[in-house]
């Protein structure tokens, strides 16, 4: 039987991203998306789900509320927090009230897969959440330092562990162009211009 999975998000581009990537996980049927809270209370009243992926930021019923009604009135739902927010305070109030896994939205397609699995197989997903908000204070002074931004600073990861261009965009959502765009940016703010002296820089700096 098919885990049943149901998205709730008011960003179509995102949510588009988000089912390609969910549609690629064996044994996982995406249902109809939700653009709020209200709208997927009322679905899940009628289209039982298993895992709920949800928007903190939303019209009408914003995330917060929605868990409330859904840990209250639907306690076998398991649900996972996708927003733009990682504050540690967040992450402890969205566990209390029920919630199994917390994603960032630049979360890549393999994290947001291990997500999933994590929380289909019983179990949590927070860990790379926690991590993040551990390294904020350190990736803030580094983008303060060298003049990037924090989406830089990812991709710069992503190409010192060897990742192509293509696979960054897919990972990120975005297209190959815009990842080339960023990849010239941080080459000029860093005055770096070959593969091997990017890696030396995020070696040297505990990027990877």
């Amino acid at each position: 039987m098919a885990l049943r999975l149901i998205i709730a998000d008011d960003h179509p581009l995102l949510v588009n991203g988000l089912i390609t990537v969910l549609q690629e996980i064996e044994g996982v049927q995406v249902l109809e998306p939700a653009l709020n809270g209200r709208q997927l209370i009322d679905r899940l009243r009628h289209t039982p789900a298993d895992i709920a992926l949800i928007d903190l930021n939303m019209p009408q019923l914003d995330g917060i509320a929605t868990l409330k009604i859904l840990h209250k009135d639907f306690p076998a739902l398991k649900t996972i927090v996708f927003t733009n927010y990682h504050q540690p305070k967040l992450i402890h109030e969205v566990k209390q009230l029920g919630a199994k896994g917390f994603l960032l939205k630049t979360s890549n397609s393999v994290q947001i897969k291990e997500a999933v699995a994590a929380v289909a197989a019983g179990g949590a997903y927070f860990g790379e959440e926690e991590t993040t908000i551990k390294t904020t204070q350190f990736e803030d002074d580094f983008t303060r330092k060298f003049q990037i931004t924090k989406r830089e600073v990812e991709i710069l990861r992503m190409i010192a562990q060897g990742y192509t261009t293509k696979q960054i965009g897919e990972n990120l959502f975005v297209s190959e162009f815009t990842i080339n765009a960023h990849r010239r940016n941080i080459c000029r703010k860093l005055n770096i211009y070959t593969p091997v002296g990017l890696l030396n820089f995020a070696r040297e700096h505990g990027l990877v």
